[in-house]
């Protein structure tokens, strides 16, 4: 037999020997189920005797495992460290959905899981951006932008759907979240309400932290590497300067990062704030023009590496008070 020959059936023993682990690891999984929080499945987790209930973006998969408590088995659908933007579904996770008790979502912002829901949950679907006012999409984006945004991820809202960036709104769903769950489990009913009180009271303690941090500011604009900030500025009256809209994607165009250098020279800007999930380049390229440093601000639209929602927040007020002057 020829060295070549050998290679090919040592390599076709390879791959039937990995189709047959795969195939086995599939039965031990279905036989399995999925539980728990782990991001990456929508199953109803009917192993454990609970309700399953659906998170599509780490926020809100925060704030839902706080409401939830042990009583009800909740899945994300977004793995740490993906752009929530640009999320796919696997096939697993949108026949998931057609099982699960609820699905917490914000329409407008994954496209993906808008369409899962409209096919396969809708009458069991929370857009909890219909629990509070929202914001209208920025300014900074332009007609052009918008187009673009639409075009890339399918989105059919005018709304800024980063709504969990002020406390106080997300309080409000965070008292809706308990109501819906109240009606999905009765069993439950007294426990979900209770939890989603003191989750809201969290929340509104919170907002006085960042209320009292950032009262006294010498400055008040912030540079954003995407405007994905609005909630947090008009809540704390700051003034956000988005480098691209609300699609992390959409690349600036030459004449709006002249507009931005221009407005941050202005305004005497010592940062431009960068993101975990999103390249830099642009930003650093602007603060190199302007004479300005980065840091990173958070929007927390993935599970941060350490911490939680709440110390991503208080990690925001303790970038955005060294950058701003805050005494």
């Amino acid at each position: 037999m020829s060295e070549s020959s050998r290679r090919i059936l040592i390599r076709n023993a390879s791959l039937v020997a990995s189709a047959a682990l795969l195939a086995a690891t599939t039965a031990c999984g279905a036989e399995a189920g999925s539980t728990g929080s782990a991001g990456g499945s929508s199953a109803p987790a009917t192993a454990t005797g609970k309700p399953g209930v659906t998170a599509a973006i780490y926020p809100l998969q925060w704030l839902t495992e706080k409401v939830a408590g042990t009583d009800a088995a909740v899945t994300g659908l977004t793995e740490p460290g993906v752009e929530p933007h640009d999320l796919e579904l696997a096939p697993t996770q949108v026949a998931g959905l057609s099982e699960t008790r609820l699905v917490v979502y914000i329409k407008g912002i994954q496209t993906a899981v808008d369409e899962a829901v409209e096919q396969h949950a809708a009458d069991r679907g929370f857009d909890v951006a219909t629990a509070v006012a929202t914001l209208p999409a920025t300014e900074e984006e332009g007609h052009e932008e918008e187009g673009h945004e639409e075009e890339e991820h399918g989105h059919e809202v005018e709304y800024d759907p980063h709504l969990w960036l002020d406390p106080t709104r997300f309080a409000t769903v965070a008292t809706r979240l308990g109501e819906k769950l109240a009606a999905t489990d009765p069993a439950h009913a007294a426990a979900y309400r209770d939890r989603a009180a003191r989750t809201a009271a969290e929340l509104t303690a919170l907002d006085g932290e960042l209320t009292k941090g950032l009262a006294t500011c010498s400055s008040r604009a912030i540079v954003t590497n995407h405007a994905a900030f609005g909630y947090l500025a008009v809540r704390y009256k700051l003034q956000q300067i988005g480098i691209s809209g609300l699609d992390p994607d959409a690349e600036p165009s030459p004449a709006r990062l002249a507009e931005v250098a221009k407005v941050a020279k202005q305004q005497k800007v010592t940062t431009i704030f960068t993101e975990t999930l999103v390249s830099p380049k642009v930003a650093e390229i602007l603060a190199q023009e302007v004479g300005a440093k980065t840091a990173v601000l958070d929007p927390i639209e993935s599970r941060p590496s350490n911490g939680d929602y709440l110390s991503a927040m208080r990690q925001n007020l303790t970038t955005l008070q060294a950058a701003l002057g805050c005494s």
